[in-house]
């Protein structure tokens, strides 16, 4: 089969590898009909994590299961699945709460060295009843691909920012996960929504959505938008520490920073006396997928909810390379994109 590797970073190739085999009883092989790069597959191609062998890359995938172990229920051979970027052992207390990331053997994620990555054509899925579901009717390629990650964090991050109904919100970072942020963010009812990017074609994309667009800095946006008094809720969906600071500048008082970007492998130096005077609630979350899935399938099924535009460019799996280059870039042309094996 194919897979897109990367060997250094900014080094990415599509190889030949061997076929994976069943991963258990209880695992399932999926053929991959639709994958997508993640703004978080950039800390390998930016250096920012040590690649000691080469990386099968990709998290994000929907598909067509090819062969199941005798434990699997839920799925058979020739159902289309989407898979969640975030695996468990599907039998714990801890995945019982639909939460991957609360595993009592310890979550693992998809294309970071330890599971076979997503962008490839075929993919080996272990606990298959946990991490599959079949694609739910009335769901598009682009949507179910989305469920997988980047709206299930999204989704997560607005939730998790207790982001009060007529409030008001900021979203660092306009990528597909800040995007979704944004859309998480009006639909729970925030009345304003800051989307902070440096560059002006996504803040375009977030404006078109219903957020307020403002170039960085998020604290003079926040302090002009409430008259000094900080927004109810950031929403970091970039991870850096000049991100982190500014949020945490930027709301006010008992307010809450919920983080979903990815950091690097430094520490943060908190502000804590900072944070500790003022009442500020920090979250950082990874998405438990799955636990969304109930919630935003009826959601976007309906037309309630819409991630319209967050996909903006479709390529072959062996235009991996060339993908990578344009994602990193971090342009307003290319946001997101999809890769077809």
């Amino acid at each position: 089969m194919r897979s897109v590797v990367i060997e250094a970073p900014g080094t990415i190739r599509v190889v030949s590898r061997p076929d994976p085999e069943l991963p258990g009883a209880d695992g399932a092989v999926v053929a991959v009909t639709a994958t997508a790069i993640c703004g978080s597959d950039l800390h390998f191609y930016d250096g920012d994590y040590p690649i000691a062998a080469p990386v099968a890359l990709g998290h994000e995938a929907i598909g067509t299961v090819l062969e199941i172990g005798p434990e699997v229920t839920t799925v058979s051979v020739g159902d289309r699945v989407m898979v969640s970027s975030v695996a468990g052992c599907g039998h714990c207390g801890g995945c019982e709460t639909l939460d991957p990331i609360r595993c009592f053997s310890g979550p693992q994620i998809f294309g970071s060295g330890f599971l076979g990555g997503a962008q490839s054509d075929l993919l080996a899925v272990p606990s298959a009843d946990f991490q599959l579901a079949k694609l739910p009717h009335g769901i598009g390629i682009e949507e179910a691909l989305l469920l997988t990650d980047n709206l299930a964090t999204g989704w997560a991050a607005a939730l998790r920012a207790d982001i009060p109904v007529g409030g008001t919100a900021a979203v660092i970072g306009l990528g597909a996960v800040g995007l979704c942020a944004v859309r998480s963010a009006l639909f729970l009812g925030a009345a304003t929504v800051l989307g902070i990017d440096p560059v002006a074609q996504r803040r375009d994309r977030a404006a078109a959505m219903g957020a307020t667009p403002a170039a960085p800095s998020t604290t003079e946006a926040a302090m002009e938008l409430t008259s000094g008094r900080g927004v109810d809720a950031v929403i970091d969906a970039v991870g850096s520490d000049a991100s982190m600071t500014d949020a945490l500048t930027a709301v006010r008082a008992g307010g809450t920073v919920s983080v979903v970007g990815v950091h690097d492998l430094q520490p943060f130096p908190f502000p804590a006396l900072s944070a500790l005077l003022r009442s500020v609630t920090l979250r950082m979350t990874t998405a438990p997928v799955q636990q969304t899935w109930p919630q935003l399938v009826p959601l976007l099924q309906s037309r309630r909810l819409s991630v319209d535009g967050i996909f903006t460019t479709q390529m072959p799996l062996d235009s991996a390379p060339d993908a990578y280059r344009a994602v990193a870039a971090r342009s307003g042309d290319v946001v997101k994109v999809l890769l077809t094996p």
